[in-house]
């Protein structure tokens, strides 16, 4: 059996409440703390729909609340033929179109991604790779090209082997499953979930830069200015800065403690495999320095704030030494006019 499942997993203003949490029964050994760590699909609708003359199953799936689901799954009869790729990129559109009508934001982040399914074999499944490895890697990156035998040799390297008839090859665009028994849900769900991660750094990353670059505008404005900020910039603008920090502190935080998946379970390894695959640790690091910018310019907010009001003080206390010396001028001459 050949099967392809393409998802997109998009950037949702509001997300229809799902019926019911998806739980995927593991066929594989997992942490008994899998269900309660990572975040939990759940279900909406499902519906088919014929793209072509193809009928496809698509699914429409949720993370709460800010990601829309939408699932397309089809088969075919071979999976190495030629207009393989064409097809995909039709029900991929298709794909995008249900995102748009279940709730995903015109102008928001997604990660699209295509998973390729084998079963009903026999033996070992690297006899795929032996006969169709350019044709995989081709898939996988979505190229019609030749590629060079090293980019196929690297792009195949990226591959877990749990029991001696199964195969996962993991790649940024795609996966390939090999399966005799057809057991793929589990695996397809690993691969949403690192895929939601990495959107939840795109949107969180961008997020950050808005922050900063608007912070950074009220200090540009102000800077130049006598007191460095009127009072009521001054409030609002550190007001801005605190919320912008717990925000981001607080989503990163949630966003690292979700992904610690640790053991050398099916799902930990796999899912392991995902985050070497999607750069997600580069992500990582690219959100906690710029966190670390935004706890600089909440450190120049809080000294300018603090030396706005110094300011402010020193220059009353100026200017009530400045009336008390008139005063006692004012004195002087008089006592002297009296004499």
């Amino acid at each position: 059996m050949h099967k392809i499942t393409i998802f997109i997993i998009a950037e949702a203003g509001r997300v229809k409440r799902g019926k019911e949490a998806l739980i995927s029964p593991p066929i594989k050994s997992v942490p008994h703390y899998f269900e309660k760590t990572v975040p939990q699909q759940m279900a909406v609708k499902n519906e088919q729909v014929k793209v072509g003359d193809l009928t496809v199953d698509f699914s429409v799936k949720a993370y709460h609340p800010d990601a829309v689901i939408i699932e397309a799954s089809f088969q075919v009869e071979n999976i190495f033929s030629d207009d393989i790729l064409i097809l995909k990129d039709k029900v991929q559109a298709a794909c995008f179109e249900f995102a748009k009508k279940n709730g995903a934001k015109e102008d928001g982040l997604s990660e699209e991604y295509t998973v390729y399914q084998i079963a009903g074999y026999e033996g070992h499944p690297e006899i795929f790779l032996e006969l169709n490895g350019k044709k995989i890697v081709n898939l996988l990156k979505s190229e019609k090209l030749e590629l060079d035998e090293k980019e196929v040799e690297h792009s195949l390297s990226y591959q877990l082997k749990y029991a001696k008839d199964d195969l996962v090859i993991v790649s940024w665009d795609g996966a390939f499953l090999f399966d005799p028994a057809g057991e793929f849900g589990e695996a397809i769900e690993l691969l949403e979930l690192a895929n939601y991660q990495l959107l939840r750094y795109r949107v969180l990353d961008r997020d950050l830069d808005n922050r900063l670059q608007k912070i950074s505008r009220l200090i540009e404005k102000n800077v130049k200015k006598w007191f460095i900020f009127k009072a009521g910039e001054a409030s609002q603008a550190y007001r801005e800065i605190i919320l912008a920090r717990s925000q981001s502190v607080s989503e990163f935080n949630a966003l690292d403690r979700a992904i610690k998946l640790i053991g050398e379970w099916y799902s930990a390894r796999m899912y392991d495999l995902a985050i070497e695959r999607f750069r997600l640790d580069d992500w990582r690091a690219l959100v906690k320095d710029k966190l670390e910018s935004l706890e600089d310019v909440y450190s120049i907010i809080f000294e300018n704030f603090s030396l706005s009001r110094r300011r402010i003080f020193d220059i009353i206390q100026l200017v009530g030494w400045f009336i008390l010396m008139i005063g006692w001028f004012i004195l002087l001459f008089l006592d002297l006019m009296a004499k």
